[in-house]
């Protein structure tokens, strides 16, 4: 049985546009992470740290080798503010 070549040209087109799709997708992933491969399964501790990161650095994933924090630190944190059940 013959092989339709005029098949080709769609199914070559479908497979290059999922191609550069993806790779876009990908590389628009790593570049909201500054460079690095995103993050899976995130608990609280992970996400205090992403916290503390961000209001060190500016970013999420930015992390300093500094001993010192910079100055505005210590005016920016944050507080968590839960509701209180009174029964």
């Amino acid at each position: 049985m013959p092989v339709p070549w005029e098949a080709m040209i769609p199914f070559g087109l479908l497979t290059a546009m999922f191609g550069v799709t993806g790779t876009a997708f990908s590389i628009a992933k790593r570049a909201t992470n500054d460079g690095k491969p995103p993050r899976y399964r995130i608990d609280q501790w992970e996400e205090m740290m992403m916290e503390r990161d961000k209001r060190i650095t500016g970013s999420i994933r930015g992390q300093k080798s500094d001993t010192l924090a910079p100055e505005s630190f210590s005016t920016n944190s944050a507080w968590y503010t839960s509701f209180i059940y009174k029964e």
